[in-house]
């Protein structure tokens, strides 16, 4: 596991990876996937062109910086860039 704060770890495979909150305030209601991305702005307009609906602006955290957003089927991801 990887420290990205106090409150949340991640292993870092290259491949699939975990992560766990332990902040409940931060903590999203059901698993959160997070796409790794080559531009974050350039992600950000493609999804809300595509319909989606940015639920946390972005953010940097220590390794780089992510936002939240909502499909239009009403599901929860994350796109970040690393550092």
């Amino acid at each position: 596991m990887t420290d990205f704060g106090p409150t949340y770890s991640c292993t870092m495979t290259g491949d699939v990876d975990l992560g766990l909150q332990a902040d409940a305030k931060e903590a999203t209601r059901a698993p959160l996937p997070v796409i790794q991305v080559e531009s974050l702005q350039a992600t950000e307009t493609a999804v809300q062109r595509a319909g989606g609906v940015i639920t946390k602006p972005i953010f940097s955290f220590p390794g780089g910086r992510r936002f939240h957003f909502r499909d239009p089927a009403g599901n929860e991801l994350a796109a970040m860039e690393a550092d």
